[in-house]
C-alpha cells in the first residue's frame, strides 16, 4: 500500500510542479511549453524516469524539464528566475494545503483502515512536496535553484553559470552514484534537515 501511495503522489505532484513552470513562462511571454504540449496534468508528459525513481526511494527528485526560450522574456534573468521558482513554490503551496487538511482530518476521523490509509497518503504527499521543493532549490545546474540564483547574478556571471547545466547534471549523477555504491548519503545531510524542520512546522 505504501508503494501505491508513493506512486499516486508522484503521478499527482510532478505534473503540478512542471505545469507551474510552463504556465508561469507562458504568462511572462514564452509559449514554448504550450506549443510542446507541456501545459497539461498528464504525468507521461512530465515524468523523468531517473528523477521519479529517486523521488520514490529517496523522497526527492526531479521531472523532465519544461522547455523554455528565454529570448521570449522581456527580462531574461528576472523572468527565468520567476519561472524556475514557480515549480518549488507550487510544491510548498501543495504541502501547506495538504498539511491543513491532514491536521483537520486526524482530529475528526474515526479509527479505521480506510482513514489510516487516507491520512498516510496525505502525510506522504506532504513529504514528497517538501522534498521536491527543497531539492529543486539547490543552486546547482540544471536544478531550479540555479536559475533562481541566476536572477541575482551579473549578466556575465549569469551567462557563464547557465553554460554549466550539462556539467551540473553529470555532477548530480556522480553524487547519486557515490551515494548508492558507498552509502555516503551526501544529499541526506543536505536535504533531510530542512525537510524535517518544515514537516515539524506543518504537522
Amino acid at each position: 500500500m505504501s508503494i501505491l501511495i508513493k506512486l499516486l503522489g508522484i503521478v499527482l505532484f510532478i505534473p503540478l510542479h512542471e505545469l507551474a513552470h510552463g504556465y508561469t513562462a507562458y504568462v511572462l511571454g514564452d509559449d514554448t511549453a504550450k506549443r510542446a504540449g507541456r501545459l497539461t496534468l498528464n504525468p507521461l508528459k512530465h515524468i523523468s524516469i531517473i528523477g521519479a525513481v529517486l523521488l520514490f526511494y529517496a523522497g526527492f527528485g526531479w521531472a523532465k524539464p519544461v522547455p523554455v526560450n528565454p529570448r521570449n522574456f522581456k527580462n531574461i534573468k528576472r523572468d527565468m528566475a520567476i519561472t524556475a521558482a514557480a515549480g518549488p513554490l507550487m510544491n510548498f503551496l501543495l504541502a501547506v494545503l495538504l498539511a491543513f487538511v491532514f491536521n483537520k482530518l486526524r482530529y475528526i476521523l474515526t479509527v479505521s483502515t480506510f482513514n489510516n490509509y487516507l491520512l498516510t497518503f496525505i502525510y506522504v504527499g506532504i513529504q514528497l512536496n517538501v522534498g521536491l521543493g527543497i531539492f529543486n532549490l539547490i543552486p546547482l545546474p540544471p536544478l531550479d535553484g540555479s536559475k533562481v540564483l541566476g536572477g541575482f547574478l551579473s549578466d556575465s556571471a549569469f551567462a557563464r553559470y547557465t553554460l554549466n547545466e550539462e556539467k551540473g547534471m553529470i555532477f548530480l549523477l556522480i553524487i547519486f552514484g557515490l551515494d548508492y555504491l558507498f552509502g555516503i548519503n551526501i544529499f541526506h545531510y543536505v536535504i533531510y534537515p530542512p525537510i524535517k524542520l518544515i514537516m515539524s512546522i506543518l504537522i
